[in-house]
């Protein structure tokens, strides 16, 4: 809905900017495509006079972000080349950094990928900065229920990421971490160790004139 009240759009880009951006990342999951997408949504705006700004906002960059999904795969394939044409001047950047920065993104990905999507988007909108009111605008809620939805999807987005934290590569649940760790492991058969084939020489545990003396 469109009204004839002016909006003072200097001033809401200020405000909704930043929270808009983290709301778009979390959809896109990149950083500088969702600052990219957050300009295209206020551009949109300028001939735009709804009577709620900021839950209008949100609304066309639950759109746009909605549209950019349709050409990730494309994207990929676009990046896929340009990483081959400049391998042979690749970035310095600490691998171990990288690899471990991913891997906390996933496990935030798959943390709310395993909520419902009201959750989620109520959860990624009061993220961003929406009230009460604005939310149960987007999402449809009651704005008695807003507050009880948040609280549940906080509380499964908790579960649901120490769960995605434990399986993750090197996290408790790794199965690197569950390696042998008993008699049987071949590190109890290193040299020296006690399934060692030298501890039955002459003179050791396992010698013949020792079974014999302890015999006598």
């Amino acid at each position: 809905m469109t009204t004839g009240v002016s909006i003072d759009w200097a001033a809401l880009y200020q405000e909704v900017y930043p929270g808009l951006v983290r709301y778009l990342h979390c959809k896109v999951w990149d950083a500088d495509r969702a600052r990219e997408l957050a300009q295209d949504v206020f551009v949109r705006a300028l001939s735009a006079r709804p009577e709620n700004p900021r839950a209008w906002l949100f609304t066309v960059a639950a759109n746009i972000a909605r549209d950019e999904s349709r050409l990730v795969v494309r994207r990929k394939k676009h990046l896929a080349l340009l990483k081959i044409e400049v391998a042979a001047d690749p970035p310095r950047v600490d691998p171990v950094a990288t690899m471990e920065a991913d891997e906390r993104a996933e496990a935030v990905r798959v943390a709310l990928n395993a909520l419902s999507e009201r959750d989620r988007e109520a959860l990624l909108l009061r993220d961003a900065g929406l009230s009460y009111p604005e939310i149960a605008e987007r999402t449809g809620l009651a704005v008695s229920a807003v507050g009880t939805t948040l609280c549940r999807a906080r509380k499964r987005l908790v579960e649901a990421h120490a769960l995605a934290e434990e399986r993750r590569p090197g996290g408790p649940g790794d199965p690197k971490d569950r390696r042998p760790s008993g008699p049987g492991d071949p590190k109890d058969r290193r040299p020296g160790g006690p399934g060692d084939p030298k501890d039955r020489r002459q003179g050791g545990p396992g010698d013949g004139e020792e079974r014999h003396a302890a015999r006598g």
